[in-house]
């Protein structure tokens, strides 16, 4: 779907009239949000999720923050940078919201980043996407993350690997933002030998057979991966046809989740992934989404959505804690940086970056009591990670 889709709070407003009958109830304040991701085309499931989950946080807020109506201004960027750039610039410019949230892919985000932050002044939370380029000298006041820095889960699985002993690693990725920071991440933590590394075409290539070809002969004793979405499900069938799920095992990040398993099925059984949330953490909060969404939408959730409803939750409890008066940028941004919410991980704090410190976990693909596909925490690979460019960055 293109263009801009409306939340089921605003709808509702929409269709209710005031009291007098004379004026509509938008009329009355509301507290807007622009929200962009790809909501067309091969990676539309992802940004699907994430509307879901903005829409159950909204619901879960009773459709209101501070006594304000809650309006999401859908944007679908269409995978591409300009369009984001585009969509973006209207969210602030036109619709004037008072914070712009979302975004998938780190090439959007980054061509995004000045409309918002800086030309706009308007509060930019990250819902997924996290590149080099804005952790460290790039850092803004208006920038914060409910996810992580792309270096960051990728390392999680190298520390990971050292302690079962992997002794070398083939590392395969996207080439464009995202996939450069995540192979840089997994090899600033792995200590074994790279056997090699390919980056392949972004976002066109969905035959890996090359690559394949490659690693066979190369014999490492691991596959490293980074393809989220639609290629992941492609990466992961090649792989099996290829016939090296039977000798290299295959190790990821954000390539196998809730959106690819139902096409992935049992051919990713028993794969391990890192990753800062999983839909089995134990705290209240997590249970209660997770339970929601599925009872909602009859499938897990994925960290897309995980994170997507933390972004609103975040702003939530920043217009909470200041009775819905955003006038104020510098309260606004202290309030955010307070983190004061219930985060579906659990503990959340900011570095001096603005990214989260968190911790990181290890992954397993399994079939759950009821036969659907799903990952399932086996262990803690990073506690209380801070990402390796927040010391660049000259905020305090």
């Amino acid at each position: 779907m293109k263009g801009k889709l409306f939340g089921t709070a605003t709808i509702a407003a929409l269709a209710t009239m005031s009291a007098g009958g004379l004026q509509p109830a938008m009329a009355q304040e509301s507290l807007k949000i622009g929200f962009v991701s790809t909501f067309s085309g091969s990676q539309a499931a992802i940004g699907e999720d994430m509307r879901r989950s903005v829409d159950l946080a909204v619901e879960h807020l009773g459709g209101k923050i501070a006594g304000k109506k809650i309006e999401i201004v859908y944007e679908d960027d269409q995978f591409k940078p300009d369009v984001g750039k585009a969509r973006s610039e209207k969210l602030v410019q036109q619709d004037k919201v008072s914070f712009v949230a979302g975004y998938i892919w780190s090439n959007v985000l980054l061509a995004s980043y000045k409309t918002v932050t800086e030309e706009g002044d308007t509060i930019l939370i990250s819902s997924n996407a996290g590149p080099s380029q804005i952790a460290g000298e790039g850092c803004n006041k208006n920038f914060f993350s409910t996810s992580w820095q792309n270096d960051q889960t990728p390392m999680a699985m190298g520390d990971y690997l050292n302690s079962k002993g992997v002794k070398s690693l083939y590392v395969v990725g996207p080439n464009y933002a995202a996939g450069k920071d995540m192979l840089a991440g997994v090899k600033r933590s792995y200590k074994g030998t790279i056997a090699g590394e390919d980056y392949t075409k972004w976002p066109d290539q969905l035959d890996f057979s090359a690559e394949l070809t490659k690693i066979a002969a190369a014999k490492p004793d691991g596959i490293f991966i980074f393809y989220p979405g639609a290629h992941g499900v492609q990466f992961v069938k090649q792989w099996v046809q290829a016939g090296l799920n039977k000798t290299v095992p295959l190790y990821q990040v954000f390539s196998i989740d809730a959106i690819t398993l139902p096409q992935q099925g049992d051919l990713a059984i028993g794969t391990l992934g890192a990753q800062e949330w999983v839909n089995d953490l134990p705290n209240e909060q997590n249970k209660k989404y997770v339970a929601d969404f599925k009872k909602k939408y009859n499938v897990y959730p994925s960290y897309y959505g995980a994170q997507s409803y933390d972004s609103i939750m975040l702003i939530a409890s920043a217009a909470e804690a200041l009775k819905g008066d955003l006038s104020n940028k510098d309260k606004v941004r202290a309030e955010m940086k307070k983190a004061n919410f219930k985060s579906l991980r659990g503990d959340f704090k900011f570095g001096n970056n603005n990214f989260p410190v968190q911790n990181y976990y290890i992954q397993e693909t399994v079939k759950d009591a009821a036969g659907m596909m799903t990952v399932k925490t086996i262990a803690t690979a990073v506690t209380a990670g801070v990402d390796p460019y927040a010391a660049k960055c000259p905020m305090k």
